[in-house]
């Protein structure tokens, strides 16, 4: 017991030392956005670096099968890196250079706006602090459905057992009024980017996913002064979120989904799959809903009758059969449940 206990202390004593010289040269060897006050910064971060060293590694689940387990996969541990962290704070807002050169290519901004400064300003406006409700601090088991979009949800009934998870993600124009029996009514976390805005009840979490630095300027002003009004389509002028509701999806963790999960395929990840790799993240146990063509092997919304059905398959932006892969494959190894309809 003793020489185990030994053991122990000089893990966590390693872990410790690698942090902390992690942090030190992080902040040295990026110059995306550099902290205003150094030493405090470091400080910050390797105190956030650390509870989650803690956080993540000693707590249990008392799911029935629990995400984080490993050995249980080697194709899943090759993948699932517990330490990227999902969402931008004022703690984590460095980026690596080639992060930061490959996130500015998604979208092919002429005149970006500098990062930096955007995020200053950024966080001058919105909190900055991760989510509490997504630190997985307590035992327990953190039950999450990941509702998306597809036409298979509809007269499927899924409303009563979506709205059963602790929480429910949903993303980009999803409605839930007049969809309930089958969609359910609970949503505690949408995902969504200016282009795929609508409003939200007081209640939910708004995750911004940035594909561009106009989308980080364009929460400023839809908080504030409503001068940005159109991207590449018109977009809403004003939103009316609580700012303490506002996250933001890290353009690293993008990157993440995409070198690791994605193996490069398609341009970029869609929004279902970021919201998919998310979710392993924060929660215990993980449903999908909503994911799919219907039994017709259309692709389109549950709201709506699109007689262009599948058409964003083929746009070049998205793989969405590799997408598809992927989830059925966490399906396979017992790390999701996929709930395909009726």
């Amino acid at each position: 017991m003793a020489a185990m206990k030994r053991r122990t202390v000089k893990l966590l004593t390693f872990f410790v030392l690698f942090i902390f010289l992690t942090s030190f040269l992080l902040n040295y060897s990026h110059t995306v956005v550099t902290p205003t006050w150094f030493p405090k910064q470091m400080v910050i971060e390797f105190s956030e670096n650390l509870k989650k060293l803690i956080t993540y590694s000693h707590r249990p689940c008392t799911c029935a099968r629990c995400i984080g387990e490993r050995k249980v996969s080697s194709w899943f541990d090759e993948r699932f890196n517990w330490s990227v962290q999902p969402l931008l704070t004022a703690q984590n807002a460095l980026l690596e250079e080639d992060t930061y050169s490959w996130w500015l290519r998604l979208q092919r901004e002429k005149q970006p706006s500098n990062l930096n400064d955007t995020i200053k300003e950024l966080f001058q406006v919105v909190p900055g602090n991760m989510d509490p409700l997504l630190e997985k601090k307590s035992v327990g088991c953190r039950r999450c459905a990941v509702v998306g979009n597809s036409g298979n949800l509809k007269e499927s009934w899924y409303g009563p057992q979506i709205d059963s998870h602790d929480f429910v993600l949903r993303m980009n124009k999803a409605p839930t009024v007049g969809f309930e029996a089958d969609v359910g009514s609970k949503t505690t976390h949408h995902l969504v980017y200016p282009e795929s805005f609508r409003d939200l009840a007081e209640n939910v979490s708004m995750i911004l996913v940035p594909f561009k630095t106009l989308d980080l300027q364009w929460v400023i002003s839809a908080v504030t002064t409503g001068t940005i009004t159109h991207t590449y389509v018109p977009v809403p002028k004003k939103i009316k979120v609580q700012k303490n509701k506002i996250l933001i999806y890290h353009p690293a963790f993008i990157k993440y989904v995409f070198d690791s999960w994605l193996k490069g395929h398609g341009r970029y990840p869609s929004t279902g799959i970021l919201s998919v790799i998310f979710s392993l993240h924060i929660c215990d146990e993980v449903d999908l809903y909503g994911f799919g063509a219907d039994s017709k092997g259309n692709w389109h919304h549950y709201w709506e009758n699109n007689p262009s059905a599948g058409a964003f398959r083929k746009t070049g932006v998205h793989d969405g059969d590799f997408e598809s892969n992927v989830t059925a494959t966490l399906e396979s190894i017992n790390k999701i449940r996929i709930f395909k309809g009726r």
